[in-house]
């Protein structure tokens, strides 16, 4: 065996144990195995402390419609809209042809394990092609004495071989675009729920200005009702 294939065999084998597939349900160790066997890129990322508590970031990680609606009062680029499905499963969509369906497979404290089908139609991410992919996502989040860090393990299935053997030269880009990408949502949501525990009523009027009754409905709950 190659050296190289057997240090992709390895490292396939180590992160592949960071995700708990004896504890999904049949159907969903099924497709998280088959992403991780087939994947195309698999990375590690962990973010810099932000000071909001896990108990805030978890009510915005369960609430997705109502993080959608704060995020575009922030004006955060680009500018997602969140749509619930009855399976328990949510999807989001910046209207300009970047779309994503997430579904949570496994939570415990401070864990999550996510499933993610995205798309990028063409000329969306610069390609003249549209861009499909599958993740498995393993997700870990605890408070420190600096604030609140994360840990993700990510796996990539492309749609395409051809594309995924074309990729391969620019893992090195894709993986610091990654980390940047990563960054800069988790950093986003942490400011504006650092916004919410501060003063949540800077969030009440512009989320009903709005006009989601689902986003104002779960606000209230969640930030108003004491």
């Amino acid at each position: 065996m190659r050296a190289s294939t057997f240090l992709s065999l390895a490292l396939s084998t180590v992160l592949g144990a960071q995700i708990p597939f004896g504890d999904l349900a049949a159907m969903d160790r099924e497709e998280a195995q088959a992403i991780v066997k087939k994947a195309d890129f698999a990375f590690q990322t962990r973010t810099q402390p932000v000071r909001v508590r896990v108990a805030t970031m978890e009510k915005l990680f369960d609430h997705p419609h109502l993080g959608a609606a704060m995020w575009r009062y922030c004006q955060f680029v680009p500018r997602f809209y969140a749509f619930m499905h009855p399976d328990g499963s949510w999807s989001i969509d910046d209207t300009k042809g970047l779309t994503g369906r997430l579904r949570c497979v496994l939570v415990r404290p401070g864990f999550r394990v996510y499933l993610v089908e995205g798309r990028a139609e063409s000329g969306r991410l610069k390609a003249p092609f549209a861009i499909s992919a599958r993740m498995a996502v393993a997700y870990r989040y605890w408070e420190t004495p600096h604030g609140l860090e994360t840990y993700l393990q990510t796996w990539t299935a492309l749609d395409s071989a051809i594309l995924g053997i074309a990729a391969r030269p620019f893992q090195g880009y894709i993986r610091r675009r990654q980390d940047e990408f990563i960054a800069y949502i988790n950093a986003n949501i942490a400011t504006f729920g650092q916004f919410a525990e501060l003063d949540p009523r800077e969030f009440h009027e512009p989320i009903k200005a709005e006009g989601d009754p689902v986003a104002l409905r779960e606000f209230e709950t969640l930030f108003l009702k004491r």
